[in-house]
C-alpha cells in the first residue's frame, strides 16, 4: 500500500514539475529540440554579432572605392537613426528604474546598497588606472618619432582639474530639473575684456593695448552645453524614490506601480527596437571605418598604444572580473560573462554605455535573473560614474604622451596619474570620446603638454569602443556582486512583504485569539475563550443553516 501511494506521489510531483519521460526524449529528437531552443534564446546575440562582422567587412571592402562624404553619410544614416532610438529611451528608462528600484527598498537598505556600489566602483576604477600605468610602462609604446607624423596634428587647449571636479558637483545638484534633461553645466575659459579708458580731451574711448600680449589672460565662465545631465537626474530620482518608499503602501504604492509600468513598457519597446540591430550596427561600424582618413598609416604608427589598451581591457575582463565574481558569488563566472555577450557587442558598436543600457537591463533581468531591485539601482548609477575602461585608457594615454615627450615620471608623478585618472573617470559622461577631455585634466596635473591629446583622435573611434565594453561589463558585475552581498537584506525584505500580505501569526491575550493585522472588509473574526462557547457557536451556525434551507425549500 505504501509503495503504491509513494509511486502516485512521485507521478504527481513529476507532473507538477513539468517533467517528461527521459528515455523517450533522448536521441536525435532531443538534440534537435535543444538546438532549436538555443537558437531561439540567442537569436538577438547572433544578429548582433552578424551586424558587427558585416559592418567590418563592408567598411574595409568599400574603402578602396574612395567614396565621397555624401556616400559615407548615407551609409552611416541608418546607424544614426538606430542610436537615436536607443538614446530616446535612456531618460525614461533611468527615471523609471531608479524611482521604482529605490522605492521598493527601505532607506536603510538603499544606504547599504549605495555604499557597497560606490566602494566597488572606486576600487575597480583605481585598479584599472594602476593596470593602465603598469602596462604602458612595461610595453613602452610611446616614442618621440610619433609626434613628427604629418598625419597627426596637434593643438592646445586650456583645462583645470579643479574645474572638472567642481562641474561634477554642479551637475550632481542641478538647480533646474527640466534644464538637466537637455543641458549640462561646464566651466570654460574666455579672454578677459580689454580695459577701457576715458580720454580726457575727446569724448571717445581708448582701448588699452596692454592686453595684447603673447600670454592672453583668461577668466572662468560657467556655461551650459547641450546634452542630458544624467548624473543630476540620477541623484534626484534616487532621493525621490527613497522618500517615496517611506510614505507607506496607501500613499506611495500608486506612484511606485506607475513607474514600474513605465519601466516595463520601455523594456518592451527596447525588445522591438533590438530587431533593427543588424542594420543599425552594420551602418555604424561601416561608416566609422569609411570616415577615417589614411587608416593604415595611423594604425601602424599608434599600433603599440592600441595593443596596450586592448591587452589591459581583455586582461581585466577575462581574468580580474572573473576572479572577483568567482571569489564573491562563487558561481561559474564565464557563464555570466557569456550571458552578457549581446550587451558587450552593442556597447562596442555604439561606443556608449548609455546607449547600451536598455539592452543591458533586458539581459540582466530576463536572461541572468539578477534581482530587479539591484539592477534598477546599480545600472543607472554605474552608467554615469563607473568608468573602468576610461580610467585605464586615461592613465595609459597620459604615460604614453609623457613617453613621446621624453618626460621622466617619478614615483610621485605615477601616483598623481593614478589618482587623478581615477577621480577624473567619475566625472566622465557616458558619451563617445569623453575620455579625451578627461585626459587633458590628468596631463595638466603632471605638467605634460596637453596639445598632444589630439594625436589620439585618429584612433579614438576604435579604442573608445574597446574600453566602453569594460565600462558596461563593470556595471553588470557590480550588480551581481552587490546582489550577493545584499542577499540577507533582500531576503528580509521579501519575508516582510510576504508577512504583510498573508495571515500573520496570532497572539493570545486574555484568553482571546486575535490576528496581528488589520482584517479585510469581508473578514469575520470570532474570538473564542472556552469550549462551551465553541459548542454554542456551532449550535447557532447549525440552526442558521437549517433555517436557510427551509426558506429556500
Amino acid at each position: 500500500m505504501e509503495d503504491k501511494s509513494s509511486s502516485k506521489f512521485s507521478e504527481y510531483l513529476f507532473a507538477k514539475m513539468g517533467g517528461h519521460d527521459v528515455s523517450a526524449s533522448q536521441g536525435p529528437r532531443k538534440v534537435t529540440a535543444d538546438t532549436g531552443k538555443w537558437i531561439r534564446e540567442n537569436m538577438l546575440l547572433m544578429v548582433t554579432l552578424s551586424g558587427v562582422l558585416l559592418g567590418v567587412i563592408l567598411g574595409f571592402g568599400l574603402r578602396p572605392l574612395g567614396l565621397g562624404d555624401d556616400a559615407v553619410m548615407l551609409i552611416s544614416y541608418p546607424g544614426e537613426l538606430f542610436m537615436r532610438l536607443l538614446k530616446l529611451m535612456i531618460l525614461p528608462l533611468v527615471i523609471a528604474s531608479l524611482i521604482s528600484g529605490s522605492a521598493s527598498l527601505n532607506a536603510k537598505m538603499n544606504g547599504k546598497i549605495a555604499v557597497r556600489t560606490l566602494v566597488y566602483f572606486i576600487l575597480t576604477s583605481l585598479f584599472n588606472a594602476i593596470l593602465g600605468v603598469g602596462l604602458t610602462l612595461l610595453i613602452h609604446p610611446g616614442n618621440a618619432g610619433i609626434k613628427n607624423s604629418p598625419v597627426l596634428a596637434t593643438h592646445d587647449r586650456a583645462v583645470n582639474i579643479l574645474d572638472s571636479l567642481l562641474d561634477l558637483g554642479r551637475n550632481m545638484f542641478p538647480d533646474n530639473l527640466f534644464q538637466a534633461a537637455f543641458q549640462q553645466a561646464h566651466t570654460v575659459y574666455v579672454p578677459k575684456k580689454p580695459r577701457v579708458q576715458q580720454n580726457d580731451t575727446t569724448d571717445g574711448l581708448i582701448i588699452d593695448d596692454n592686453s595684447h600680449d603673447d600670454t592672453e589672460e583668461l577668466s572662468r565662465v560657467l556655461q551650459y552645453r547641450s546634452g542630458t545631465n544624467t548624473l543630476g537626474i540620477v541623484f534626484f530620482c534616487l532621493a525621490f524614490g527613497t522618500f517615496l518608499g517611506t510614505l507607506g503602501e496607501k500613499k506611495g504604492q500608486v506612484v511606485i506601480e506607475f513607474f514600474k509600468t513605465v519601466f516595463e513598457v520601455i523594456m518592451k519597446m527596447v525588445s522591438s527596437v533590438m530587431w533593427l540591430t543588424p542594420v543599425g550596427i552594420t551602418s555604424v561600424i561601416a561608416g566609422k571605418i569609411l570616415g577615417v582618413s589614411d587608416l593604415a598609416r595611423v594604425m601602424s604608427q599608434l599600433a603599440w598604444f592600441i595593443v596596450t589598451i586592448v591587452i589591459g581591457v581583455f586582461f581585466y575582463q577575462l581574468v580580474i572580473m572573473q576572479l572577483i565574481y568567482l571569489a564573491v558569488v562563487r558561481k561559474n563566472p564565464f557563464k555570466f560573462y557569456a550571458g552578457l555577450a549581446q550587451g558587450t557587442l552593442t556597447a562596442f558598436a555604439m561606443a556608449s554605455t548609455a546607449a547600451a543600457l536598455p539592452v543591458t537591463f533586458r539581459l540582466m533581468t530576463e536572461k541572468l535573473r539578477v534581482d530587479t531591485r539591484i539592477t534598477r539601482f546599480v545600472l543607472p548609477i554605474g552608467c554615469n560614474i563607473n568608468m573602468d575602461g576610461t580610467a585605464l585608457f586615461v592613465a595609459s594615454a597620459c604615460v604614453f604622451i609623457a613617453q613621446m615627450n621624453n618626460i621622466f615620471l617619478g614615483f610621485g608623478e605615477v601616483i598623481t596619474v593614478i589618482l587623478t585618472s581615477t577621480a577624473a573617470s567619475f566625472s566622465s559622461a557616458s558619451v563617445p570620446s569623453a575620455a579625451l577631455v578627461l585626459l587633458l585634466v590628468v596631463l595638466s596635473a603632471i605638467d605634460a603638454p596637453v596639445k598632444d591629446v589630439s594625436l589620439l583622435f585618429a584612433i579614438d573611434w576604435l579604442v573608445d569602443r574597446v574600453r566602453t565594453t569594460n565600462n558596461m561589463l563593470g556595471d553588470c558585475y557590480t550588480a551581481a556582486v552587490v546582489e550577493h552581498l545584499s542577499k540577507k537584506e533582500l531576503m528580509a525584505l521579501d519575508a516582510a512583504a510576504y508577512q504583510s500580505e498573508s495571515v500573520l501569526p496570532t497572539t493570545i491575550a486574555n484568553g482571546c485569539i486575535s490576528a496581528n493585522r488589520v482584517p479585510d472588509p469581508d473578514t469575520v473574526i470570532v474570538e473564542m475563550q472556552d469550549d462551551t462557547r465553541i459548542t454554542g457557536i456551532a449550535n447557532i451556525s447549525y440552526k442558521l443553516s437549517q433555517n436557510i434551507i427551509e426558506e429556500t425549500v
